[in-house]
């Protein structure tokens, strides 16, 4: 059956109110194919890029299955790889949950317990959580699972990057047997799997598109930058185009390179255009942040991949990639800030010689190749420093290595090739270099 409307799903009238409010009208690919077997109380495996949908597939079916506030501990738990996501699905929920009386708490680490505590107390029906906040207030006694129905695991992924797989095994140890288990990623690695495998029974599989392919709406550019002080001149000829570039997310691979990218930034357009976030920064400082970059009041957010998953921002005209992520997965998640329900946006990456190993491997997991395009004319192009050039040079020795053990770097390659063209073998100038630097009676006892 086509369910081409959110009326075809059998909602009841309070969630198509919301979700008429919140300005939907028709459902998503992925809403579409997961919301059935949700309803129908299967396990569920996700397959789906960010951006397309995915939050509401899930909240949609658990606030129609769980239907009006109920005792006093939660019937559903979903959760989170971080802070940033878990906080955009309870958003979620209480858009879609207005004009119930279903009750959502957010439990994440960075700031004290005590007022998520307070909360549980009150009644709760909806837990959203990263996993080490829930262990710790469930091992505290402050949650109780024996009412848990549905059990929600979303950005598996990244919980696997994450290093979260020990404690969603814990939790799994303290659920009920009998649930329903819903498992969403954008990604499927070897580790994905394996979870998958422990998490959900016999569960009907949901793929909306090709996995880790990027958004067909995101229009990608890839520039070969020689080094960082060109990559910031390439930057401030983008961002003089205002017009074009309204809204966009800068992200940098350390929080270091970050706070330099908006220190940069700052300086140039203002305080008033620009904010960082990255893992330094506090709870606070970074919610703030991302409310103004939402509400528009400012235009520029500089960050780390900290915020590249769960930062659901409409109307970004871009992303630029100032560093090509080492977990090439996140390229997926970055560039998927833009582009968002059924709008264009344009993914911008600056890499340079040490980084080029790892756009080769995205472009093998994306299965396609990025365009590239020519710096453009005007773009000072700054001659590489002496340290950043080694940096570099010691980077793609580290990658060689990383693909062929036996690589002994481009030094030592250069070293070889000096001595064969000097007609000398390298095996007896290693023998003779071996006692350089020691007294002559040693040398002679050999």
């Amino acid at each position: 059956m086509e369910r081409n409307t959110f009326s075809d799903f059998k909602f009841n009238r309070q969630i198509l109110n919301a979700i008429e409010d919140a300005g939907y009208s028709a459902p998503t690919p992925i809403q579409r194919k997961a919301i059935p077997p949700i309803l129908s109380g299967q396990d569920v495996m996700g397959i789906a890029q960010t951006g397309t949908g995915k939050t509401a597939a899930f909240v949609l079916p658990i606030l129609m299955k769980l239907n009006y506030a109920q005792g006093n501990d939660a019937r559903a738990l979903i959760l989170s790889p971080t802070r940033e996501l878990a906080m955009q699905i309870e958003e979620n929920i209480r858009l879609f949950a207005k004009y119930t009386d279903l009750r959502t708490v957010v439990l994440y680490g960075g700031l004290g317990p005590k007022t998520q505590i307070t909360a549980l107390e009150q009644g709760v029906d909806i837990i959203v959580a990263t996993p080490g906040r829930f262990l710790d207030l469930y091992l505290a006694g402050h949650i109780a699972t024996k009412s848990l129905k549905v059990l929600v695991m979303d950005e598996a992924d990244k919980m696997m990057d994450m290093g979260f797989i020990g404690k969603l095994h814990r939790i799994l140890e303290v659920v009920p047997r009998k649930r329903q288990n819903l498992l969403f990623s954008a990604t499927m690695s070897e580790l994905v799997h394996k979870i998958a495998g422990d998490f959900l029974a016999f569960p009907t599989i949901v793929e909306v598109t090709e996995q880790a392919t990027p958004a067909q709406t995101v229009r990608q550019t890839l520039y070969y930058v020689p080094n960082l002080k060109t990559k910031i001149n390439l930057l401030q000829h983008l961002l003089k185009d205002d017009e074009t570039l309204h809204r966009l997310i800068v992200f940098c691979k350390t929080r270091a390179v970050a706070d330099n990218v908006f220190s940069f930034v700052e300086r140039r357009y203002g305080a008033e255009n620009v904010r960082v976030i990255h893992a330094n920064k506090g709870q606070n400082t970074r919610i703030n942040s991302i409310n103004a970059f939402k509400e528009g009041d400012i235009r520029i957010l500089v960050a780390t991949d900290v915020a590249a998953r769960g930062l659901d921002v409409s109307n970004v005209s871009h992303v630029i990639n100032f560093n090509v992520p080492i977990v090439i997965e996140d390229y997926v998640h970055r560039i998927g800030r833009t582009g968002r329900a059924f709008q264009t946006g344009d993914a911008i990456t600056f890499c340079n010689p040490a980084e080029e190993y790892y756009i080769r491997k995205i472009e093998k997991l994306i299965r396609q190749q990025i365009p590239v395009a020519d710096i453009p004319e005007g773009v000072e192009i700054a001659e590489t420093g002496f340290e950043e050039r080694q940096a570099i040079a010691r980077e793609i020795d580290a990658q060689k290595r990383k693909d062929n053990p036996e690589f002994k770097g481009a030094f030592h390659e250069k070293k070889v090739a000096n001595q064969k063209k000097n007609g000398r073998s390298p095996q007896k100038t290693k023998r003779n270099t071996a006692y350089a630097g020691k007294p002559k009676s040693i040398r002679k006892k050999r």
